[in-house]
């Protein structure tokens, strides 16, 4: 069992919405030990913890959201923090989408690195598999199974002879996170973006965050990152995903064509089945959101 982790100090940045495709200013500051991964809308004066409860919509994004007003577009944000093992953060946004930066988890790992990591003085709870999760809808499939690791096996398959059949298997921890998975960018089709635009999506896509394919091949000029980038992207999106149940994982999850709302559904079907998990670690403390003890920054002074 591990300590948790937060910054050594703030840091920010400034990017496009891929949905809204508005200019985005966001800060990244330390927090307190338990007080975990928390957006805070500047402009709407309001807290929307990164909780399962919280996702309110799935479309093409995991977006969270409390009282009405929504953060959009998290899950490469929130996978760079799962992956460098960042607990505690305060992460303010000037507008309710995080920006895409190049489409992968890349630009948040180097920001977060820049800004430093500290250890905490408290243990970070872990939450345990007991027993097999499943869910299967539409030819999809995703599934939570026991393991003593946080193991990731995911397959897709597109109707696309650059894409096709594409599979990987993966342990995650910071090192396998930050040299095999950051990297990988989001993915399109050139025969969707009329569509979605059409209807205010991917209204800040375009080749510098974001790999368009069309039926020959890719239609960015930079070369794929890896030879597989696309189902490696699916793996970081699970990892953002499955992120938000809060506590280290302990499972091997399997998925072949699953998204954001299967990997919604799926955290929703295991913390209905308490026989299904176990969380262990440190006597949970309660915190008031928004009541923020700048604790953190002054351990560091």
């Amino acid at each position: 069992m591990r300590k948790q982790r937060t910054l050594r100090k703030p840091i920010e940045a400034t990017g496009i919405g891929l949905h809204t495709g508005k200019k985005v200013e966001i800060k990244l500051e330390p927090a307190d030990t338990n007080y975990g991964v928390v957006f805070y809308r500047a402009d709407k004066d309001i807290y929307i913890e990164a909780k399962s409860e919280n996702v309110v919509d799935t479309t093409l994004a995991t977006t969270l959201g409390k009282n009405g007003m929504v953060v959009k577009t998290v899950e490469h944000l929130l996978a760079a923090l799962y992956g460098l093992h960042i607990d505690n953060i305060l992460i303010t946004v000037w507008g309710d989408e995080v920006p895409i930066m190049d489409g992968s988890s890349a630009p948040w790992v180097y920001l977060l690195k820049t800004a430093g990591i500290r250890e905490q003085n408290a243990y970070k709870k872990e939450i345990i598999i007991k027993k097999p999760v499943k869910i299967k809808e539409d030819g999809k499939f995703a599934a939570l199974l026991p393991s003593r690791n946080f193991e990731i096996h995911c397959s897709i398959n597109f109707d696309n002879i650059f894409i096709g059949k594409q599979k990987i298997s993966v342990e995650i921890n910071e090192s396998t996170f930050t040299k095999e998975i950051s990297k990988a960018r989001t993915f399109g089709f050139t025969k969707d973006i009329e569509y979605l635009q059409a209807h205010n999506l991917a209204l800040g896509g375009s080749l510098d965050n974001a790999i368009v394919v069309d039926d020959y091949g890719i239609v960015n000029e930079d070369p794929l990152r890896y030879k597989d980038e696309f189902v490696r992207h699916k793996v970081l999106d699970a990892v953002g995903d499955l992120s938000i149940v809060g506590y280290d994982i302990k499972a091997k999850y399997l998925a072949c064509k699953s998204g954001h709302d299967l990997n919604r559904k799926l955290v929703l079907k295991l913390f209905k089945d308490k026989e299904a998990y176990e969380i262990v670690g440190n006597p949970h403390r309660e915190k008031i959101v928004g009541s923020f003890v700048w604790s953190a920054l002054e351990e560091e002074k």
